[in-house]
């Protein structure tokens, strides 16, 4: 219960930073890391990074997320469905 609490929380902060990064875009202000959008969806927001990407047309076009984030997602339901498996 506590891992799904903690994925909810990060998936949301995925989609957040990736709102306000666009906004900051937008706006030519100083933007979040793209370090720091790797580290969350690595640590388990790829679903909240992938959905930020699609709500708000960002980063779709850098090849590094638009194939990396999904391949974070898979490996993570992996590491999910083992995790409650076995």
């Amino acid at each position: 219960m506590i891992l799904l609490s903690v994925l909810i929380v990060l998936n949301l902060y995925g989609i957040i930073i990736m709102f306000v990064d666009k906004r900051k875009a937008q706006r030519q202000q100083w933007r979040i890391s793209e370090g720091h959008l790797w580290i969350v969806a690595i640590i388990g927001g790829a679903v909240g990074i992938f959905l930020g990407m699609r709500m708000f047309r960002h980063k779709t076009k850098h090849a590094s997320f638009k194939y990396g984030v999904p391949m974070i997602i898979a490996f993570q339901a992996i590491g999910i469905l083992y995790w409650y498996v076995y």
